[in-house]
Formats: C-alpha cells, sequence, structure tokens
C-alpha cells in the first residue's frame, strides 16, 4: 500500500496547544514509546533536531548519533527485531535519505517494523531540484510497506501515529515518513493523536483463521504419516513459539525453521530437524523432500529454502498459514490455505484440537522420526579441527558454548550460516539479514540490540569482507559506550563469493580476495577507542572469547580462521534439496571418534583431513 489510505479523524480529549511541526513530530514519538533514536543531522530536518535537543534535555528520549544513515537504519532494524517494537531512524534529505535505502529494503524483505523519518526541502522548493532535494518518497516506493509527505503541520501527529499502526500491525514492515523543512518549523494549533486511536478504512489485516480451514487442517494432520512443521520468521513476529511447541508436541511432528524461523523452536528439542534450505542440514533437507504433509508457518517459500520449486515437498499436500494473503499461493499452492495471524491460527487449532477430544499422538510418526534421526546419524553437521589452523565453526561453536544465551547478530556470508548451523537460539534472539543479504548489517544491528536491551550480552559474528561496509560505527560504540562485543572471523576473503567461484566458476577468483588493504582490525578498534582482541591459534580461543565478554564495554575480536573452509552442505541453483553438495557420510560410531566416510569413495578418514587419501575427492 502507498499513502492513498484513506484519511482518519482520531478524537482527542487534549486541548490544542501552539507549537510547531517539528514539536508535534517529538511529542508523537513519545507518546508512541519511542525510548531511542537512531540518526544523523542535516539541513533539511535541523528543525527536528533543535526540538529534539530540548527533548533529550528533558529526558523523553535518547537520540543515537551515528556515523553513517546506513548505519541508523540497521541500528533501528536490529532494535525492532529484538523488541517486537517499532524501530526509528532521521536522516537529512538528499543523500541522507538515500543512505537509509538498503536498510529500507532490509527491513521490507524481512518484515521488519519501521519508521524512517528524513528531512526534506521547504514545501516552495520541491521539483526545482533545490540543494540536497531527491524524491524519497518515490525512491523507496517499491520497498516500504506505506509512506508520507507531511505537506501541513496540522497532520503530522495524524501521519505519525497511522505510521506506528501500519509498520506493526498486520505483516510487520517499514514506513516512511518525508517532512519538508518548513513544515517543522511553521506554528499550529497542535492536538495529539493518542496510540491505538488510529482506524484505517480498507485496512484491517486478518487476524483470525476461516473455521472450515481450520478443520481441514487438522484431518490433514491426523491422516499424516510424514508431517513436517516449516516454521518461518511470521512465527517470530506472532511470538507464537510457545503454541508452535504444543501442537508439534500432540502430534509428534519434526520440525524445520528458515533462516528467518531461527528461534522460533528449540533446537535442542528432539522434534527438532534445525534450519532447511541452500545451507539447511541434510536432514531437514531430506525430511522436507520426502514429507506427505507440510505445514507452512510463516513462511514463504522463498528460493533460498526450496531450490528447484517445482521439486520441493512434490510429495506432500501443503498447509500455508500467514497473516499477508498475497503469500499464499504465491510460489507453491496449498491445498489448505489459512490467512491469519501465526499465533491466532495456531491456538485457534489447538482449541479444535481439544475439542474434538484428539489424544496426543506418538506412533503415527514414530517410523518417520526414526528415519530422520538416521539421516542425523549419517549426515550431521561436522566442525573440523585441522592441524594448522583454526576453522571458523570452531570459533562459532565456542561462542555458542560461553554465551548461550545472548542475542546474536551476523552480517552476511559463510560466517552467517555457519552461525546459522551451529548456536541453537531462543525467540528473537537471532537477528540477521534474510530476504536482502546486507554486507555491513552485523554490527549496526547489535548497536541497536544493545541500546534496546542493555542488559543483555549481545555479540554480532561478522566477516573481514562484512566488516569493513560499516566499520566507521566503531565511533558510535565507543560515544555511547555501547558494550555490543564483534568477532570478525578473518579468512581474507569474500568468503561465500569465493566458495561459489571455486564451486561454479573453475576457480576464477575475480575480485574476492580482501588481503591486500585490510586493516589491522585490533589497531583500527583502538584507534576508536574499542577495546580490540586477536585469535590465531586454537589454544587462544577459549581464552580471548572469556575476556570478550567479561569486559565491560565494546569489543572487537579479530579471529583469523582457515582460509579455504566451506560451508556444507550446500544446494546448487536450481537443484532440488535432496542433491546436496559435500556431504559427510557419518555413522553413529564413526562419529564418535571422528571418522568420515568419503562421499565419493566410500573410504573412511581422520575428520582432520581435507581430501580423501584414496581418491583424492574433497571431504
Amino acid at each position: 500500500m502507498v499513502s492513498s489510505l484513506p484519511k482518519t479523524s482520531p478524537t482527542s480529549t487534549t486541548a490544542p496547544r501552539r507549537c510547531t511541526g517539528a514539536y508535534a513530530l517529538i511529542d508523537s514519538l513519545v507518546r508512541h514509546g519511542v525510548k531511542h533514536i537512531f540518526g544523523y543531522p542535516g539541513g533539511a530536518i535541523l528543525p527536528i533536531y533543535d526540538e529534539l535537543y530540548r527533548a533529550e534535555a528533558r529526558g523523553d528520549i535518547q537520540h543515537i548519533l551515528v556515523r553513517h544513515e546506513q548505519g541508523a537504519s540497521h541500528a533501528a532494524d536490529g532494535y525492532a527485531r529484538a523488541t517486537g517494537q517499532v524501530g526509528v531512524c532521521f536522516a537529512t534529505s538528499g543523500p541522507g535519505a538515500t543512505n537509509l535505502v538498503t536498510g529500507i529494503a532490509t527491513a521490507h524483505l524481512d518484515s521488519i517494523p519501521l519508521v524512517a523519518i528524513t528531512g526534506q526541502v521547504g514545501r516552495s522548493s520541491i521539483g526545482t531540484d533545490a540543494f540536497q532535494e531527491t524524491d524519497i518518497w518515490g525512491i523507496t516506493l517499491p520497498i516500504v510497506k506505506n509512506s508520507y509527505v507531511v505537506r501541513r503541520p496540522e497532520d503530522m501527529a495524524r501521519i505519525i501515529a497511522e505510521a506506528f499502526h501500519v509498520a506493526s500491525t498486520g505483516r510487520p514492515g517499514p514506513v516512511l515518513v518525508d517532512i519538508p523543512k518548513d513544515v517543522g518549523l511553521e506554528e499550529f494549533d497542535y492536538v495529539p493523536v493518542e496510540p491505538g486511536s488510529i482506524r484505517l478504512a480498507g485496512y484491517r489485516p486478518t487476524v483470525k483463521g476461516n473455521p472450515r480451514q481450520i478443520n481441514a487442517a487438522i484431518q490433514l494432520i491426523q491422516a499424516a504419516r510424514r508431517p513436517l512443521l516449516y516454521v518461518g520468521g511470521g512465527a517470530v513476529t506472532a511470538g507464537a513459539h510457545g503454541d508452535l511447541q504444543q501442537l508439534a508436541e500432540h502430534f509428534q511432528i519434526p520440525v524445520t525453521t528458515t533462516l528467518m524461523g531461527l528461534g522460533s523452536f528449540d533446537e535442542n528439542h528432539g522434534l527438532s530437524v534445525g534450519m532447511l534450505g541452500m545451507h539447511g542440514t541434510a536432514y531437514a533437507n531430506f525430511a522436507v523432500s520426502d514429507c506427505d504433509l507440510l505445514i507452512a508457518v510463516g513462511a514463504r517459500f522463498d528460493d533460498r529454502v526450496t531450490g528447484k520449486l517445482e521439486a520441493f515437498a512434490s510429495e506432500a499436500k501443503i498447509i500455508h498459514i500467514d497473516i499477508d494473503p498475497a503469500e499464499v499461493g504465491k510460489n507453491k499452492a496449498p491445498h489448505v490455505p489459512i490467512v491469519g495471524d501465526v499465533k491466532v491460527v495456531l491456538q485457534q487449532m489447538l482449541k479444535r484440537v481439544a475439542e474434538l477430544n484428539i489424544p496426543p499422538q506418538s506412533e503415527q510418526t514414530q517410523a518417520w522420526r526414526d528415519r530422520i534421526q538416521e539421516w542425523r546419524t549419517h549426515y550431521p553437521l561436522v566442525v573440523p579441527h585441522y592441524a594448522e589452523s583454526l576453522s571458523p565453526q570452531e570459533v562459532i561453536v565456542e561462542l555458542g558454548r560461553q554465551a548461550p544465551y545472548a542475542y546474536f547478530t551476523t552480517d552476511v556470508g559463510q560466517h552467517q550460516m555457519w552461525a546459522a548451523q551451529f548456536i541453537n537460539y531462543g525467540p528473537r534472539r537471532w537477528i540477521s539479514s534474510a530476504g536482502l543479504g546486507t554486507m555491513g548489517f552485523g554490527m549496526p544491528a547489535a548497536m541497536g540490540v544493545k541500546v534496546a536491551l542493555s542488559d543483555e550480552q549481545v555479540i554480532c559474528i561478522s566477516g573481514d569482507a562484512s566488516f569493513q561496509m560499516n566499520l566507521q560505527e566503531l565511533g558510535t560504540l565507543a560515544q555511547y559506550d555501547i558494550a555490543a562485543k564483534t568477532v570478525i572471523i578473518n579468512n581474507g576473503w569474500q568468503g561465500m563469493v569465493r566458495q561459489w567461484q571455486q564451486t561454479f566458476y573453475g576457480e576464477r577468483y575475480s575480485s574476492s580476495n580482501m588481503q591486500k588493504g585490510m586493516p589491522d582490525f585490533v589497531k583500527l578498534a583502538e584507534a576508536y577507542g574499542v577495546k580490540g582482541f586477536q585469535i590465531r591459534d586454537r589454544s587462544e580461543l577459549k581464552d580471548v572469547v572469556a575476556a570478550m565478554l567479561a569486559w565491560d564495554g565494546p569489543v572487537l575480536v579479530d579471529a583469523h580462521v582457515t582460509k579455504d573452509e566451506n560451508c556444507y552442505p550446500m544446494i546448487a541453483p536450481g537443484q532440488p534439496n535432496s542433491q546436496m553438495l559435500g556431504l559427510p557420510q557419518v555413522d553413529s560410531i564413526d562419529q564418535a571418534v571422528g571418522i568420515i566416510h568419503c562421499g565419493a569413495c566410500g573410504a573412511k578418514n581422520v575428520s582432520t583431513n581435507k581430501f580423501c587419501p584414496e581418491c583424492g575427492a574433497q571431504l
């Protein structure tokens, strides 16, 4: 939807007071519970910052000055993902506004509630190519849930209330509010609009599922012998983890999650089969290829999950639960579509199960669960140990071991996939750019999480290439003493690009090596006033991680790892999920003693080998 939403006429019992548009904006944000804003000032937004100065002096709100507007958008995004509240960022007109675009697109692809407020040139200058004028409303139309240009200060309170309502309800998403400079300066009789008073004609997201569809779904579940729950980010957004677990346990249904769905189901639970998709577990991908019923919960059947779409769950009937009707049937036609809030629909299903007096079921799926366990035993995720170097997986595992309840953010690439594979997360504790795959997301997002949840442990897992996209935010961490920890998995490459070039492009490593020109990250951190550590040897790993976690302030750790480690399993583009590259075959006895089988010739090898001595194949 765009700014053509019908206007509302909210009521207020507050008497009008004479004030500026800028005051109305800041007051409206405070009324909507905004405690922190991430932003960067400039000419067109200075009237708003002048009013913000007074609000900060009163203790009403805190502004976090980032070093780049993209950092502001990612920090607001991380804030929203960790809390479920709307994140807010500010930028001025022109380049300030356009620097938000990547962050807005990141939030859009992952359905994150975000309100981006931009300054604009004065109303009389709009359309004249004035200094630092850009049509940010038009630029962002494809990547926002709604957008506004505030033409009159009298509309400010209503527009902000609408922006928060739209951003946070239904399928969440980013909303842009563009404010001309003179609107911020103009005085008028201000009447506040209270949160929750907005009603938009034509905008009423469906919350409850259709009872007939609920009944049809339950009938399919009862009949299934090989059911699988496929859970996406919608379950996290809805806070549906408790209801999801209850449904899975009642019918003994194995659960796989997408990258966005991590944390929605306890991966230590016996029914968990981990993440599916391009770098998902082998047993999850085998399960989705062989199930007879797929229950998609808040997931969108994106290409990184499905692989070859026509082969995805090709033997299964499909139930698809999603709050966005546009997603239901978009990529895969379901047999039972259910439009509604994931948590509400799951609760409806559980209530109907109780009304029908359907007893807990176990025997019906026992053979199916046994088969998945066999796959899990023969195709586990492997943490390699090399005599000459530290593997990236070892670093990831150690972080998860020492900080099991931390909030983790990531950048994008191999380290992101290893973090998804080897750390178990609680709800909202996994924060990563999934849909857009935005390098430079991790550290600013961690900054936002830590500002929101100051008492929680927050760790960013980054790569040496991704980190350099937004390294300037070390200055923000230092200025506000934001105690987020950043660990760089440093292999000197754009790791995932190098892996693709090795696998699909004949080992032609075009522009993917990052070693020349790489800074000394520890010295860089120290130059900003941030504590730096370096890891070059396995013997240093545990102590440095412990020291990082114990440090009372922001920390950067530069962990040097194996240069050419690849992330497996891997599904080649356009291939079905059942056809994965790099699968080690391990039996239950060999797994315990570190023996792996070569996928090419079947010969046994110790897990420290990279290549089979019998046939030379990469292990």
